[in-house]
């Protein structure tokens, strides 16, 4: 993975790095939080499974210099990105950082990369996923969600016991018109950056009202007609372990994704419900054995053989600050 700190104006020059390959990984990042272990831990994994391509971290300018030069430490491309925020309304997100999450719109401007795939911070690869590069194009590509949650009671899916994940289990009724469409979950998915989608993207946010689930229903409006599910083995969500065991074969998930309350593996304690599985409990170990692996830790190229130059994490800092207008302090929990 190369080391760099790098800006995010990239219109006035968009020229292909030539240092850089045309695909990456991309994670988000904000806040100075524990997170960061999330992105180190994912930086880790990613080179354990020997993948090709590099990682970008997207970051907003409340994360800490020192966080960040963590990162360029494990060999991450560091990415300064301004907030994006939705129309301000009284609608209520399903979490209260779900907010922060609308700046994930901004690594569509990332087209120094023809191609590459968000992972959450809170997501691990166990297996080498390149290949997921090589799906045809023109199209988004993610694993599909479930509605069985709580947090989704506002929706007649939920009040029903209608799933996509089961839709034989429950019809749904021809008296509330069509069926949904598919619905993916946001925390992992292949793309395209694309300069026009991006301004398509702010344009559109603006005249849509926020709805619960943030950026993700808005993705999932926005890419509908050109979504294509892939396999939950790239995008295991934890819960889908007791809601729908019978679509799940642990031992074949390439990517898990640790989203579910109090799996967090940099801050597990096996209090919360469902904690106690003994799946969870070996995932978990599963994440610390990479994260806490030095032989994983980032390799720096003798000076003789690397020509990259990296600016400071001090000057990034200086920069943020005198672009940035204003932002929210991620909460803890984000």
């Amino acid at each position: 993975m190369a080391l760099e700190i790098v800006n995010s104006g990239v219109r006035n020059g968009l020229a292909k790095a030539a240092s850089l390959p045309s695909r990456a990984y991309v994670t988000f990042l904000a806040g100075n939080g524990d997170y960061v272990k999330g992105v180190v831990g994912l930086a880790k994994g990613l080179r354990k499974v020997r993948t090709a391509y590099p990682l970008v971290v997207a970051v907003l300018p409340d994360v800490p210099e020192e966080h960040r030069r963590i990162l360029v430490n494990q060999g991450c491309i560091v990415r300064d990105i301004e907030p994006v925020y939705p129309p301000e309304n009284q609608t209520q997100f399903a979490m209260a950082y779900y907010v922060i999450n609308y700046s994930k719109l901004r690594i569509w401007e990332f087209v120094e990369y023809s191609k590459m795939i968000y992972l959450d911070g809170d997501i691990q690869v166990y297996e080498n996923i390149d290949h997921l590069f090589d799906l045809p194009e023109g199209y988004f590509y993610a694993v599909k969600d479930c509605f069985c949650e709580k947090t989704w009671s506002h929706t007649p899916q939920y009040k029903i016991g209608y799933c996509q994940q089961c839709p034989s289990k429950v019809q749904w009724p021809q008296e509330l018109g069509p069926k949904p469409p598919l619905y993916f979950n946001a925390g992992m998915f292949v793309y395209e950056p694309s300069l026009p989608i991006y301004d398509d993207l702010l344009s559109t946010l603006k005249i849509t009202p926020p709805t619960p689930f943030a950026e993700q229903d808005f993705l999932n409006m926005f890419f509908r007609d050109v979504y294509r599910p892939i396999p939950p083995i790239y995008n295991l969500v934890l819960a889908m372990l007791w809601r729908h065991p019978e679509n799940i074969e642990l031992e074949k998930a390439k990517v898990v994704h640790y989203c579910a309350a109090g799996s967090k593996p940099w801050r597990y304690t096996g209090e919360e419900l469902n904690m106690d599985r003994e799946d969870i409990k070996m995932l978990v170990k599963k994440w610390r054995d990479i994260y806490s692996d030095k032989t994983l830790d980032y390799k720096r190229p003798s000076a003789a053989n690397n020509n990259i130059v990296v600016p400071s994490a001090t000057g990034a800092k200086k920069l943020n600050k005198a672009r940035a207008t204003r932002y929210i302090a991620a909460p803890s929990a984000a």
